[in-house]
């Protein structure tokens, strides 16, 4: 053990809140040097804590600033294991390590929702608060011990504690035909239209297609094959039908008997 560990493990016999101190380092695999930044990031905008100087904080700077560098952490690692893969699958497949509702259930699992400190009864009717500070926690491992601690947490406790890629990019095939399957379920109509094509700054082609729901526009998508883009609309469709009742009522008023 390094040194600095040696001396961060003994401070917590004497920190005050000994609680939050051993989760971060069963959470993270870190002894905390700078323990604010990590007690900071556990503070949701809903319940701030007011500073030494007056100044009342919370976590989204720590957010931030974790959202930038798990981006680039997470793009790393695909270029890594997918060398023959296109700029734009690497970038879908990014979008689904770093979505709200990744980190959300990746924090949960962590059991970050128990030290979370927010006005709200129970973190998880607020779907997006340990997601969060997921990325607030990353923020301050950032701050704290820079940014190759901040890639072996990332790449150890969240890439592959929680995902399997192979699954991950499974998925792409999935989504059109949840929503065919649904459209079938509820006597709606369901129509894809190729909107444009057009060219990356590479030259390679990009398609967009737009998925119709009723007659009624749900969604577009765009991807490097007409197949792609069926399947970036699509789920951007069910996201859509998942949150947004006004739409579903719309779309299922168009029903057939």
């Amino acid at each position: 053990m390094l040194l600095h560990d040696f001396i961060s493990s003994i401070r917590l016999l004497f920190i005050k809140d000994k609680e939050l101190y051993a989760f971060i380092h069963r959470a993270t695999g870190i002894y905390p040097r700078n323990y604010k930044l990590y007690k900071l990031a556990m503070v949701h905008r809903s319940r701030p804590i007011k500073t030494d100087d007056g100044r009342w904080v919370n976590n989204e700077r720590l957010e931030y600033l974790g959202d930038s560098v798990l981006d680039v952490v997470v793009a790393e690692y695909l270029y890594n294991h997918f060398p023959t893969q296109h700029e734009g699958f690497l970038t879908s497949t990014r979008a689904k390590i770093v979505q709200r509702e990744s980190l959300n259930r990746i924090g949960e699992a962590m059991g970050i929702d128990h030290h979370v400190r927010t006005a709200y009864h129970s973190v998880s009717h607020n779907s997006y608060i340990c997601g969060n500070a997921v990325e607030a926690l990353v923020g301050a491992i950032y701050l704290d011990r820079g940014f190759d601690a901040c890639r072996k947490f990332i790449t150890k406790r969240i890439i592959e504690a929680h995902f399997t890629l192979e699954d991950l990019v499974k998925t792409d095939q999935n989504f059109k035909s949840r929503l065919i399957e649904w459209t079938q379920k509820f006597r709606v109509t369901i129509e894809y239209e190729l909107v444009d094509t057009m060219t990356d700054e590479n030259g390679n082609a990009v398609f967009k297609t737009a998925v119709m729901l009723g007659h009624i526009y749900a969604a577009d998508g765009t991807g490097y094959s007409k197949k792609e883009s069926h399947q970036n609309a699509s789920q951007k469709a069910l996201d859509r039908l998942n949150t947004d009742q006004n739409f579903k009522q719309q779309v299922l008023s168009t029903a057939s008997e």
